[in-house]
């Protein structure tokens, strides 16, 4: 019987913690078989952040780093001036990394650190209870803001891709989603032009995947899909944002 599909050995055999139908998980076995695929599991070291994905260091069957909340950019701009010729990546949501990490973040991307970032994107606060982020939507309902985002209350929501993409150390950054079959092999593929571009020092990558929460959204897995779809991707253009490697479009 031929094989047409098997666990990545980038992956413990741990079940996850995540709610049913998030997309974590998926981002996760991306990550992972990227890893895998592109033989730097025995090089590669992650940085897992405080958020939904706090226990990344259970799942990813290669080196993890605990990082305080935001701070993930940060330690893994200390790990990979240690260990030069290790793969860094950090795994952060939108709550780490675009607000109390929004520092960190930028000054990664403007000192141009050779590091991957994989950034998760569902509009919300997943592991709080699901308050406003700053990626939630205009008039999206949340925790804290039950009558729906407003911009004269709450501001408007911060597109990271377009704003670190503006910033010259960086090397590859692009938009995906996974809402999909064809989305989803878009996605391993970005991810994997992400870290070759820290394969080639070429400096800062980022990928920021548009991501579900069924459970703080109020839908249905399958409703939350169609949610990112509908709602998110038109306000957040999937894309490549900026790209230095040579042959890649």
């Amino acid at each position: 019987m031929t094989i047409v599909f098997k666990r990545t050995k980038g992956l413990t055999d741990v079940p996850f913690h995540y709610c049913p139908g998030c997309t974590h998980g998926i981002i996760h076995r991306l990550a992972a078989e990227a890893l895998e695929e592109l033989n730097l599991l025995d090089m590669a070291i992650g940085v897992a952040p405080v958020g939904c994905g706090v226990f990344a260091y259970e799942y990813f069957n290669c080196d993890m780093q605990e990082a305080s909340h935001g701070r993930a950019p940060a330690v893994a701009t200390g790990i990979k001036r240690v260990h030069p010729e290790s793969i860094v990546f950090t795994y952060q949501g939108d709550g780490d990394l675009a607000a109390i990490g929004t520092t960190e973040i930028v000054h990664a991307a403007v000192r141009g650190e050779n590091i991957t970032v994989i950034f998760v994107n569902n509009a919300i606060y997943g592991m709080t209870g699901g308050q406003m982020a700053p990626t939630s939507l205009i008039g999206q309902e949340t925790l804290t803001t039950p009558y729906g985002r407003t911009p004269d209350k709450n501001g408007y929501p911060i597109r990271i891709c377009e704003m670190l993409s503006t910033l010259d150390g960086g090397a590859y950054i692009e938009r995906v989603a996974v809402y999909d079959v064809m989305h989803v092999k878009k996605a391993k593929e970005a991810i994997k032009n992400a870290f070759t571009a820290q394969i080639k020092k070429k400096g800062f990558s980022l990928i920021e995947v548009l991501s579900s929460c069924p459970t703080n959204w109020g839908l249905s897995p399958i409703e939350a899909l169609k949610w990112v779809k509908e709602h998110m991707e038109p306000f957040y253009p999937l894309g490549i944002y900026k790209n230095t490697l040579e042959g890649l479009k």
